[in-house]
């Protein structure tokens, strides 16, 4: 990744990583690679009802994020704070640049990039 700012979008399928400038973006995806399987609850269960995320497809993750210097996590359901737990045990230095974390269902990579210009704008003004 050859910016500064990055957002990552992960649910249980796959990871959108865009590394986000002023008028430029790129984009990497990461696949799981293992299927994704719901978990139907019982009444006595009290699992998220969700398998948890592959480490290793954590991992991925956690490698393409490593030169990012501010990082947004975004995503549906509880993919997001599972990278974030993952980055804090496994890789505290990416996980200490991650400045927010974001809920959001299934945007476009558009809307992404546009929320991630918005966010990192307003919060590099903050700390100038």
């Amino acid at each position: 990744m050859t910016h500064y700012h990055a957002l990552v979008w992960i649910d249980h399928q796959e990871a959108r990583i865009f590394g986000i400038g002023p008028e430029e973006s790129d984009l990497s995806k990461i696949d799981a690679r293992s299927p994704h399987h719901h978990i139907h609850r019982k009444a006595d269960h009290t699992g998220h009802g969700t398998e948890p995320l592959d480490a290793n497809f954590l991992r991925r993750v956690a490698d393409a994020l490593a030169s990012a210097r501010a990082i947004v996590v975004a995503g549906p359901g509880r993919a997001k704070t599972d990278l974030a737990g993952f980055l804090t045990e496994h890789f505290p230095a990416v996980a200490k640049n991650i400045w927010r974390i974001e809920a959001m269902d299934h945007p476009t990579d558009g809307e992404l990039i546009a929320a991630a210009r918005k966010y990192f704008h307003a919060e590099d003004r903050m700390h100038l």
